[in-house]
């Protein structure tokens, strides 16, 4: 792992973001080769991603680069400080001398997927694949290939709907003890003094305590860096962290200039609260956290599966191709979210070809333009037999994408810039290969390489837009604890078969996303902005107590109306412009 690294700092704020976040570092690991001994010609250069340490035993760990906060009862069984240690580094200094009392919490109870997950690395001890000397708690630590085996668990383990409440249930990385930051103000599963208004994010950002922790934990990770590229932000929007990712970004901004800072902010596909002020609640964090974020940010993309993510209606799942998903579950939607996630975030960790992150993040904020939307095709349908011009050609008028709001099609909007991927279909499948003096039935079977395909085929249907276009032959990686919700119409490399399989085969799927600034997020963004301006506001005022003034947030009102602007085209028309702006 000696390629040069330009390393990204991910940090994941909210409990929906880690849930996706679990979910890509679960991918991520499951496509990783540690062994020394290992040919390693993988086209991603996981250094940008990971980091390689040692227990204070001396032996090497590659764990993410990651900050991540969630609130107190979040974790279930898993340790605050990691086991990299084996002791606790959150234990209080005992002052007091007289007599004790101790009141002792019965331990969580680890779901199958955790239980043998620990087993696994007992196993690998008592099989001598694993230094003698190193604790059960380590093994697990250093990844299946270091221990020589893979980290396959029985097919019953891979059923957790009923076994996952937190994203740490599913969770089969370990964290390095600087990478779990607790909320202790507020409880998760409290359903008073909740953490869900804008304001209280901020206020807590302010809290000394707080501040010096946060400063440490990101200065130990960027200072150990020999090139770090910028930050990503996966940040939920709808409730406090979205104050508190507000001024998280802003810090970065100021003291990491020039740094590339891309978030994105998340909203589950469904809430336990659909109270009418729930709602409301969840409209007006989207309105401060949309104007601060993608103010303060390089991008600033919003994510979800819920059709209706920014406006007042009530969830709508987004449908899937040959996906059959429960919407109610985190542990599904944020699985969908975290695999378009792990391939449009490739550009910038490939080992070759790649673009620096602020080299995309400028090209993606066309004229100033940073609110940018993403789509995907989880998995991108195709057959063992299809070569890229077939799959592509097959589309006819279409595009091969789902939108994932809140922007929705581009189709019929223009698209100004945009970053295409498209990975786990080998070279060979790329291009037709077609015989010499033989044409093609289009003009895409007579691209010479699959990036030609790709971006021939997006320039039918976008020929203004400034593309950026990558090709890898590394699939996704959906192994266990990947839920499995894709059709029995699948093999296990995510190829449509006309035999149908068992679901459970799929362990790999090609996937195609597409991140793109364009004129279709002016409806989407004016569109918040009228549903907010007819809001009575004196009616929330337990919102403004939390630390937002009501004229801020009329500024802030002001504000999205501006960036809605940025986004129209001049033919355009806004019918609401002339709408009354009260109820």
């Amino acid at each position: 792992m000696g390629a040069v690294c330009r390393e990204v700092l991910t940090l994941q704020l909210g409990h929906y973001s880690n849930f996706v976040g679990t979910h890509w570092w679960n991918i991520q690991d499951a496509a990783l080769h540690y062994d020394s001994n290992h040919n390693d010609s993988s086209e991603i250069n996981n250094n940008v991603l990971f980091r390689e340490g040692q227990t204070l035993r001396g032996h090497p760990t590659y764990t993410p680069r990651l900050i991540l906060l969630d609130l107190k009862g979040s974790l279930s069984s898993l340790k605050q400080e990691g086991d990299l240690y084996g002791v606790s580094q959150v234990e209080p200094a005992l002052t007091w001398e007289g007599s004790l009392t101790v009141h002792e919490e019965e331990p969580v109870t680890k779901n199958p997927f955790l239980q043998q997950l620990g087993n696994l690395g007992g196993e690998a001890g008592r099989n001598g694949n694993v230094t003698s000397t190193i604790s059960q708690e380590e093994e697990r630590l250093m990844p299946a290939s270091v221990q020589g085996r893979p980290l396959d668990l029985p097919r019953g383990a891979q059923r957790l709907e009923t076994g996952v409440r937190v994203w740490s249930d599913y969770l089969r990385v370990h964290l390095h003890p600087k990478t779990i930051s607790v909320i202790q103000q507020y409880n998760h599963a409290s359903t008073s003094n909740r953490f869900e208004a804008f304001g209280f994010g901020e206020k807590l950002f302010q809290d000394p305590v707080f501040l010096d922790d946060f400063e440490d934990r990101l200065h130990f990770y960027t200072e150990e860096c020999d090139y770090l590229q910028g930050f990503h932000v996966l940040c939920d929007l709808q409730d406090g962290f979205s104050g508190l990712s507000a001024k998280v970004v802003e810090m970065l901004q100021d003291e990491y200039r020039g740094k590339g800072i891309f978030t994105c902010a998340l909203a589950p596909t469904s809430f336990s609260d659909t109270s009418p002020v729930a709602n409301i609640y969840r409209l007006l964090n989207s309105t401060m956290g949309i104007v601060h974020l993608s103010s303060r940010s390089s991008a600033f993309c919003p994510l979800s599966l819920n059709s209706n993510y920014l406006g007042h209606k009530q969830p709508a799942p987004v449908m899937l191709p040959h996906v059959i998903y429960d919407a109610s579950l985190s542990y599904h939607s944020s699985a969908v979210l975290a695999a378009a996630l792990d391939t449009l975030s490739l550009p910038y960790r490939l080992q070759s070809n790649a673009m620096a992150l602020t080299q995309l993040t400028d090209t993606l904020s066309f004229s100033g333009r940073k609110v940018v939307t993403a789509s995907a095709a989880v998995p991108l349908i195709t057959r063992d037999t299809d070569k890229l011009p077939d799959v592509l050609a097959g589309q006819r008028n279409r595009l091969p994408w789902t939108p994932l709001p809140p922007c929705g099609e581009v189709t019929g909007a223009r698209c100004f810039a945009q970053s295409v991927v498209c990975r786990g279909i080998s070279r060979e499948q790329q291009i037709s290969n077609l015989p010499p003096g033989v044409m093609g039935p289009t003009i895409l079977h007579r691209c010479p390489s699959g990036e030609e395909v790709l971006n021939t085929f997006l320039q039918g249907h976008f020929p203004a837009a400034i593309s950026a276009v990558h090709m890898a032959e590394t699939p996704c990686r959906v192994t266990t604890p990947y839920p499995q919700i894709f059709t029995p119409s699948f093999n296990k490399h995510g190829q449509m078969t006309r035999r149908p399989t068992s679901a459970s085969a799929v362990e790999s799927i090609p996937v195609l996303t597409a991140l793109q600034c364009s004129a279709a997020t002016h409806s989407v963004l004016q569109n918040l902005h009228h549903e907010v301006s007819r809001l009575n506001l004196s009616r929330f005022s337990t919102f403004f107590v939390a630390g937002t003034e009501l004229e801020d947030f009329r500024e802030v009102l002001e504000e999205l109306r501006t960036l809605a602007q940025c986004y129209r085209e001049t033919s355009q028309l806004d019918p609401l412009d002339n709408d009354s702006d009260a109820e």
